[in-house]
């Protein structure tokens, strides 16, 4: 294991950084237990030269826990449900998936 493998599960491990969530494939599979970190940066986006403030919800997820997350699985974050809504993006280690979600 790396140095960055073990920062990360230290990280992962933190309550009150990360929290517990279940994965489910296209949102029926069975469900995977998983720690994810969230984040709610805000986008800015143009359209016709105007500019475009919207909400986001980001998760990051051990490459380790979800192998392979695609558009349209489900996360359930205690009582909340989402929808992957962009192609998830590995990071530079290659050990966490940043994933874009919305509401389910």
């Amino acid at each position: 294991m790396s140095v960055f493998a073990a920062a990360l599960d230290a990280i992962f491990a933190d309550p009150n950084m990360a929290a517990d969530a279940v994965w489910r494939e296209q949102g029926v599979g069975a469900p995977v237990a998983c720690r994810v970190m969230r984040s709610a940066p805000d986008r800015i986006s143009e359209f016709s030269g105007a500019r475009l403030v919207s909400d986001t919800t980001v998760i990051d997820v051990r490459v380790s826990e979800i192998a392979n997350p695609r558009l349209n699985d489900r996360v359930e974050i205690g009582a909340e449900a989402f929808v992957v809504q962009a192609t998830p993006r590995r990071d530079r280690e290659r050990l966490v998936w940043m994933v874009e979600l919305r509401a389910a």
